[in-house]
């Protein structure tokens, strides 16, 4: 019953690669579960610089949350990196949904500790391991994503240059440069 009670103010979205779901500087009023296909959190730097925050592959919500939450502008994008399809939750009939039936409430705490921890163990890789431990924690965490996505966005997600992710991947084996 609830969960039909959710479905009703779901809807499904196609989005177009290199569009956006959210984008830095709009309040967001919906997030969303993206059933097929690929997106990543960026954010740009006034130089155009992009900085790389997450990859969600389906199987994973997206959101600004907090700026959802706060009502206030999204500091980041949430770009399409293939064609996808996404079902999206309004915000505010999603709070009334969960004011009614609060085992939605342990739903979004299941979801809020798994972001929590994932934030977590990204900002200590970020801290503790050199570029090349965090391009090995990338491959294995994201084992088919580097086939789908360019090297500078992955380059760009654990914090050096395409030039230096081309070093990396030349000591490893991975690619032959000469």
């Amino acid at each position: 019953m609830e969960a039909v009670k959710l479905l009703d103010f779901t809807k499904p979205l196609t989005i177009q690669k290199g569009t956006y779901f959210i984008r830095e500087g709009q309040i967001p009023r919906q997030f969303g579960f993206v059933e097929t296909g690929l997106f990543r959190y960026l954010y740009l730097k006034e130089e155009g610089k992009e900085l790389t925050k997450a990859f969600m592959p389906a199987g994973n919500f997206i959101s600004a949350y907090s700026a959802m939450i706060q009502q206030e502008p999204a500091h980041f994008f949430i770009e399409a990196l293939e064609t996808s399809t996404v079902i999206s939750i309004d915000y505010q009939k999603w709070k009334a949904l969960k004011a009614k039936h609060p085992a939605w409430n342990e739903f979004l705490v299941g979801m809020l500790e798994m972001g929590y921890g994932v934030k977590e163990k990204r900002e200590r890789e970020f801290l503790l391991l050199d570029a090349e431990s965090r391009y090995r924690v990338f491959l294995k965490e994201y084992p088919l994503l580097e086939k789908r996505i360019k090297q500078h966005m992955i380059a760009s997600y654990i914090g050096i240059t395409p030039i230096a992710l081309s070093r990396i991947r030349k000591k490893m084996g991975l690619i032959n440069l000469g």
